[in-house]
């Protein structure tokens, strides 16, 4: 049985309620933004071979106090460290890669980036390959030594993040363009086609959208007004915290923009927060039509077969939509156009389905190159893993405080009264770090002193123990 550790907040198989998935965890389980779940559990499934056994870090091996015992377990305990990741190589990420790349440096086993990209600045869409100060640059650059030192290849979510890379010394040789996993996660077959001729004042219409993209207040507005049916779905922890406890952003405070509890998507009830992938994909496999500026809220839709439509506001976002010919305008092409009806109207996805076979087959070469196996390989399916996350209860969306659905007020009293107990933090940290599948070892420091606090009595019935084996 191949071991491998994978890059991820939490096991697809376990459910978290949406307290302990935010509280539990420093910036929610998903590091800030649900998105990371898609691409993480993408990999998973496509990872999960009958003879493979996959173990989450919950993004472990990026924090501080990373100890050398623990370093010490992934070499001894795995075969391999697979690593997703979307756009790790910016300036506020730099920190947790340095970090990521210590623990790498110190790896026996093979390691596997997939899906990595580069972020430019704010007009990024006019020079979408940045140049780094050279200190940050050099961050990067130790990191991808770090792993190619231990890999085949390095996989990059787009052709923007690979001129970066060749600029900084790492030619085609090799770096490889694989796009996002996610979009390979059931497999090369996957075909987008429109679910209704025309949108109408009452279909289905999903938004998510970016809070620093101003255009996006003019445009909830405006679609929350015409289509009875727009539900946001939202992605970041500030909009589970304000869903949750009512707390209005602090970062942004655009009065257009669903940033605030006064937003008519938060006064009428219109906002969905999914602390799980596949309730989240599985609730946009009901709609019949995404849009906006969130790639991977976008690229959820389409792995549940909805059409979506990408709004690019930078370079990041619109690599992928090029890569994997996903409908898209340029937010400074809308030219005042709002309308979701517009863009559905626009949207082809001849481009999309045509490239899904090829790209499908360069991600897979890109997996074998790096002697990764996957599920769509002969004799490789694992029809036993889909049965199990179709018997995983998960929870369901959080709604706003404002709804007036019954069930939905009982679950926010409840979360009212566990917060009036006064161990709900406390509970919800205890909780999240049972879930770990392979937590942090300590240090032979830590445990000494973790002993000596032990009583006297506690200290000699363990040294009994250990003299008499009973």
């Amino acid at each position: 049985m191949t071991k491998i550790l994978l890059r991820a907040g939490k096991s697809p198989f376990t459910s978290l309620e949406p307290e302990v998935a935010l509280e539990g965890f420093g910036q929610g389980v998903w590091g800030s933004n649900v998105g990371n779940l898609i691409f993480g559990d993408s990999v998973h499934r496509l990872l999960s071979t009958p003879d493979v056994d996959i173990t989450t870090n919950a993004f472990l091996t990026e924090r501080a106090g990373v100890t050398q015992e623990y370093i010490a377990a992934i070499n001894e305990q795995f075969d391999h460290f697979v690593i997703p990741l979307a756009n790790a190589f910016r300036k506020s990420f730099l920190p947790l890669l340095s970090r990521l790349t210590d623990v790498i440096e110190q790896l026996t086993i093979p390691v596997t980036v997939v899906g990595v990209g580069v972020v430019g600045g704010p007009k990024s869409l006019e020079d979408p390959v940045p140049t780094m100060e050279p200190e940050d640059a050099a961050v990067v650059q130790r990191f991808v030594r770090a792993v190619l030192a231990r890999s085949a290849t390095i996989g990059v979510r787009g052709e923007y993040t690979a001129q970066f890379l060749k600029n900084l010394g790492f030619g085609d040789d090799v770096v490889r363009v694989v796009g996002c996993p996610s979009l390979f996660k059931f497999g090369p077959d996957l075909q987008i086609t429109k679910k209704v001729d025309a949108l109408t004042t009452d279909s289905a219409v999903t938004l998510n959208l970016t809070p620093y993209v101003k255009e996006m207040g003019a445009i909830s507005l405006a679609n929350v007004k015409k289509y009875r049916d727009l539900v946001y779905i939202p992605q970041i922890t500030a909009d589970l915290e304000m869903m949750m406890w009512g707390k209005n952003h602090e970062k942004y405070s655009r009065k257009e923009l669903p940033v605030h509890v006064q937003h008519p998507l938060y006064v009428q009830d219109r906002m969905r927060f999914f602390v799980d992938s596949h309730t989240w994909s599985n609730y946009l496999g009901t709609r019949d039509f995404a849009f906006g500026t969130r790639i991977h809220g976008n690229i959820a839709a389409l792995m549940a077969g909805t059409p979506a439509y990408v709004l690019a506001h930078d370079a990041r976002t619109l690599e992928l939509a090029l890569h994997h010919g996903i409908p898209h305008t340029q937010v400074p092409d809308l030219a005042g156009r709002k309308d979701a009806a517009e863009f559905y109207d626009n949207a082809d996805y001849s481009e999309f389905n045509s490239r899904q076979a090829g790209l499908f087959a360069a991600f897979s070469d890109f997996l074998v190159e790096n002697n990764l196996e996957h599920i769509y390989l002969d004799g490789k399916a694992n029809p036993e893993y889909d049965q199990r996350i179709a018997q995983t209860q998960y929870a369901g969306p959080v709604r706003a405080l404002t709804s007036t659905d019954p069930s939905v007020q009982r679950e926010n009293y409840d979360r009212i009264e566990r917060l009036r107990s006064g161990t709900f933090l406390k509970d919800a940290k205890k909780t999240a770090k049972e879930t770990m599948e392979f937590p942090m070892v300590p240090s032979k420091k830590e445990r000494v002193a973790e002993v000596v606090k032990a009583p006297v009595i506690e200290r000699a019935a363990r040294k009994l123990k250990r003299m008499t084996g009973m």
